[in-house]
């Protein structure tokens, strides 16, 4: 049942030949990885708003300079991501660049700092889709967290059946969006010549002098949250077609030149209509508003920014499962985020983010202002470090033309330094939590590589050294005379000489009963009987094991050998004790103790 259930939601397993075909293209490629970036043309702005609205609507000017300055760091970082996806073809952005050129400490940071983030990517855009559903129909503003988890829900099967058949599906929606959002900035425009917008042009003299540098950096460090997602494609540069890098490279091209002008010109409308920041209605549902009224045209925007929003998400499901495969690769990640799935994605990485960011909407309640702070902030600690790292690359090879590319790289180090500085010390009563979620998952990383090194250290085997072969002593509990005990001294009797059985009682009556008959069915292997005051099993036979290890010290293995029937339906399993799992969960944790189990399947 459970094997034909999930043939349906993921589809028939591949072989692992079939890699090649998963491959993506460049236009899959810029819908997948791009739909995080391009998504936030769907609230930058609307962050910037929220922050200016604080000192009055006359202070909304600001949005258009801030915009702009927004606008020239993403050229920035798409300059400086383009050099590192040529530097560093096999992926793994800011954390291959900064183990190579920062060392561990660094790579760990930048490393969990992404994984924060792409856990969050989902989050937000989940609770950001969901946020203009409700713009459109307000009766379900009740029911967000609900809508939001059927899409993570949504994505993760997609997700599990194959990039490049997630890619083929979500790439409509996305170029869906692209077309939607360009059609309201073109007839936007031309509604503004011809009929004007709102008054806040009007007042740039007043705002002027009513708004501090401080609330200019904040609302500067908000915008900046639509630059979320642009480090996606050098950190999946695997997933791309041959020649990877040049496609890569391209792709990030397109979703650079894409992204800065659907953000400028949503920008532009907000401040021409006057736009203010609402609770209930998110900016581009009131600019498409003003713009076409609440006619088909209104609901098709607000369908496309929706399904973006959702499907923002998936550019973290393919880059996360790419980075946890990195970091399990170096030992920093449990190895199982390293096993690829039926249809050849990394399924445990997929199952992982959709559990992890399902418990962050539900904790904030679906909020997604509460949300993108701290999913900036997992963003740029990466970005500053990738550009110091790509510095440092620079200075230490110094190819044809590194001058040129430490610039770029010194220019984008500071920029976004600064901007991280700027979001802890303007939004630092939301971020603060990354104080202290960063370093316990650095702390985990350590753990697991530490744990993963002794590990090693204590399994290596010596090529040098002779093997030495052990006896071997078996023990078996049993609890009566049954098909069960016979089936499982056959067993015993294949792998040792020295077999004993072992018989726990409660009282004398049922030990000397026990003993009258294990004389007369007389198996050929001796019975050791154990009264049990207290009534317990894994007391008296874990001593029992104790008083033979001690008399045969190293020179034999003890291997437990446990009967267990199997019953037809499962059902059945809850009718009869499990005396046999607990001694086998029990044991399997004893030193120097051999744990099996011998079933014996009942057929009715």
């Amino acid at each position: 049942m459970y094997s034909t259930f999930k043939r349906i939601l993921i589809g028939k397993p591949r072989k692992s030949a079939d890699i090649e075909g998963e491959k993506l293209g460049k236009l899959k490629a810029l819908a997948v990885l791009s739909s995080d970036a391009l998504s936030s043309v769907a609230y930058g702005t609307e962050q910037i708003l929220l922050v200016l609205i604080a000192a009055g609507a006359a202070a909304l000017w600001y949005s258009v300079p801030i915009s702009m300055a927004v606008l020239g760091l993403l050229v920035i970082l798409i300059i400086s991501y383009r050099q590192t996806i040529f530097a560093y073809p096999s992926g793994g952005g800011a954390y291959i660049v900064a183990k190579d050129n920062l060392g561990r400490a660094p790579s760990l940071v930048a490393g969990g700092s992404l994984l924060v983030d792409y856990i969050l990517t989902v989050a937000v855009s989940s609770s950001a889709g969901t946020d203009a559903i409700t713009s459109a129909f307000p009766s379900l503003h009740e029911h967000r967290i609900a809508i939001a988890l059927v899409m993570i829900i949504f994505l993760t099967i997609m997700n599990l059946r194959g990039v490049t058949e997630s890619a083929t599906v979500l790439a409509v929606p996305i170029y869906l969006f692209v077309v939607a959002i360009f059609v309201l900035i073109i007839s936007g425009v031309f509604h503004y010549v011809v009929y004007g917008g709102g008054a806040a042009a009007s007042h740039l003299e007043a705002a002027a002098s009513n708004v501090s540098l401080f609330l200019v950096l904040k609302a500067f460090s908000s915008g900046c949250s639509a630059l979320t997602g642009v480090e996606a494609v050098s950190n999946a540069i695997p997933n791309f077609r041959d020649p990877a890098p040049r496609n890569a490279a391209a792709t990030l091209m397109m979703m650079g030149i894409i992204l800065g002008s659907m953000f400028i010109g949503i920008s532009l409308l907000a401040f021409w209509y006057g736009v203010r920041p609402s609770a209930t209605e998110t900016v581009i549902s009131q600019i498409a508003a003003t713009t076409f009224g609440r006619s088909t045209m209104y609901y098709l925007i607000q369908g496309a920014t929706a399904l973006i929003l959702f499907l923002a998400a998936n550019t973290a499901y393919s880059a996360f499962p790419l980075l946890a495969f990195m970091l399990a690769k170096d030992k920093f990640m449990p190895h199982m985020f390293m096993v690829r799935g039926d249809r050849l994605g990394y399924s445990n990485g997929i199952i992982f983010l959709s559990v992890m960011s399902a418990v962050l909407v539900i904790a904030f309640h679906g909020n997604t202002e509460n949300l993108i702070p701290l999913y900036a902030v997992g963003v740029f600690i990466p970005f500053t470090l990738s550009q110091l790292g790509m510095m440092l690359r620079w200075l230490k090879h110094k190819p044809a033309g590194w001058t040129v590319k430490l610039a770029i790289n010194t220019v984008g180090m500071l920029t976004t330094m600064s901007i991280t500085l700027i979001f802890i010390f303007t939004k630092f009563s939301q971020v603060w939590v990354v104080f202290i979620f960063l370093p316990i998952v650095l702390y985990l990383f350590t753990q697991i590589n530490r744990h993963y090194n002794n590990t090693a250290e204590q399994l290596r085997v010596n090529l040098d050294s002779e093997l030495v072969i052990k006896g071997n002593t078996v023990i078996i509990p049993v609890a009566g005379l049954t098909k069960v005990v016979a089936n499982t001294i056959s067993y015993a009797k294949t792998i040792s000489d020295q077999v004993v059985a072992v018989y726990v009682g409660f009282d004398d009556e049922s030990i000397a009963k026990m003993e009258r008959k294990w004389e007369r069915w007389n198996p050929g292997i001796r019975l050791v009987t154990i009264k049990s005051s207290y009534r317990s099993i894994i007391g008296p036979l874990r001593k029992f094991i104790d008083t033979v290890q001690w008399k045969k010290g190293k020179e034999d293995h003890i291997t437990v050998v446990i009967p267990q029937f199997v019953t037809k339906h499962w059902w059945e399993n809850i009718l009869h004790n499990q005396t046999s799992l607990l001694i086998r969960a029990y044991l399997i944790n004893y030193k120097d103790v051999i744990v099996t189990t011998v079933p014996f399947h009942l057929n009715k």
